[in-house]
């Protein structure tokens, strides 16, 4: 409203509320924050009534009593003997296992995809084009059953590997072997170990320590260089060339503790009757990645072709006019113009891939679902304490997600002067 000197301002009058503009948006806002708040105090307050006709109460205390049931995937170290909350601790971590392992190789192989369906080579586009067609319009759970009935009735028994004319033989240069009850990969070993630092049960090594420190400090260094070279190049209009001190800020470092601790693959080993000195992956994990990972990624591929697609042409053809072949167009031009584009949906498929892993139960995988909202569930008989604090944790998890790529989505979009 706009104010004129010299004119008296009326005096404030209830009415005002309702019928001055300055006001009315304010009493709208208040009037549905008050209506929301009343409807969730009454909906708390049934539902604490009737769990006291049940005999119930509401409370977490089921948390610190006893489990007693067993989880075959941990991270970290479990026995039916601890609390259902360290029961809950495992689920979510293999939750965030899955998840965080999905997410990555779905955006590789959707990247990979989406690219190659703007290919100029007609058989590998259509072949691309199947892939997305036949993945995206079947439901996630049959992928989940098919890759289940793939390794348990195609892939070989650990003792298929036995003898010297053995009736299957390991992939990957002999460092992995699919068997019909778990995948069998190296694992880490170290010549000098440097100790570990104890934390109760678990224990961290100082090697993954100094790893951390070590890739921190490459990144920090990686910054304090390129706002170097920025510098150099508001002054001077030249940019000094900085990708290989980079490389070498991570390379180098790395290396050197490579060989410092020593550090190898161990491959696995047939000792009787199943594989040791490896690890021996659940297939029930192997399969919920698989499955999560060829389900989303066939999105997140037209999402970088609608992506790509979106970027000028006119982009492509200056590059090309430059010299730059289409390789290095592609990415030093076109993706990064296209990321702008694609970080916002592709935010949704990671959120997707977060809550989908809840279908681990259809393999007998113990994620969150299976754990807090599963056994723990029907041992204790808490459903409204189980389904809240499930549904409190996946919604942590989508908002952390959620934030985190917005993070990134304001650093990558186009800035406007």
């Amino acid at each position: 409203m706009v104010s004129y000197p010299g004119v008296d301002q009326p005096p404030f009058r209830l009415s005002m509320l309702i019928y001055d503009r300055r006001y009315r948006s304010l009493t709208i806002q208040a009037v549905v924050f008050i209506l929301v708040m009343l409807a969730a105090s009454w909906l708390i307050d049934n539902t604490l009534k009737n769990l006291a006709i049940m005999g119930k109460s509401f409370s977490f205390d089921f948390l610190f009593r006893r489990a007693g049931y067993d989880i075959p995937q941990q991270l970290i170290p479990y026995n039916s003997d601890d609390t259902h909350l360290r029961a809950t601790i495992v689920g979510l971590l293999n939750t965030l296992q899955v998840s965080v392992l999905g997410c990555i190789a779905a955006t590789v192989l959707g990247v990979t995809v989406g690219v190659l369906r703007l290919s100029s080579n007609w058989l590998i586009a259509r072949l691309m084009t199947v892939y997305v067609e036949v993945f995206r319009n079947i439901p996630l759970l049959l992928w989940i059953l098919v890759c289940l009935a793939i390794f348990t009735e195609v892939m070989p028994p650990p003792n298929a590997y036995r003898g010297d004319n053995p009736a299957a033989s390991m992939i990957l240069f002999d460092l992995v072997a699919p068997t019909n009850r778990y995948t069998a990969i190296p694992s880490l070993g170290m010549s000098n170990p440097p100790g570990t630092i104890s934390l109760g049960r678990e224990s961290l090594s100082w090697a993954f320590v100094a790893y951390v420190v070590v890739i921190a400090a490459a990144f920090v260094a990686r910054h304090l260089l390129r706002r170097r070279a920025q510098r150099v190049q508001d002054r001077t209009g030249r940019r000094p060339v900085t990708w290989w001190i980079s490389l070498a800020f991570f390379a180098v470092p790395l290396l050197l503790l490579t060989w410092y601790f020593g550090l190898h693959l161990i491959p696995p080993v047939l000792r009787g009757f199943n594989f040791a000195d490896g690890i021996n992956l659940d297939n029930a994990f192997v399969v919920l990645w698989l499955a999560l990972t060829l389900y989303t990624g066939a999105f997140i591929a037209e999402i970088v072709r609608g992506g790509i697609l979106a970027v000028s042409r006119g982009q492509s053809e200056a590059a090309f006019a430059l010299g730059l072949r289409p390789r290095r167009t592609m990415s030093l031009v076109v993706l990064p113009q296209a990321l702008r584009v694609i970080v916002p949906p592709l935010i949704s498929q990671y959120l997707n891939l977060t809550k989908n892993s809840s279908l681990a139960i259809a393999v007998g995988y113990m994620d969150l679902r299976g754990t807090l909202g599963g056994t723990t569930l029907n041992q204790t008989g808490r459903e409204m304490e189980c389904m809240v604090l499930m549904m409190g944790i996946y919604l942590a998890l989508s908002l952390i997600i959620s934030g985190g790529m917005n993070v990134f989505n304001s650093r990558v979009k186009l800035k406007e002067r």
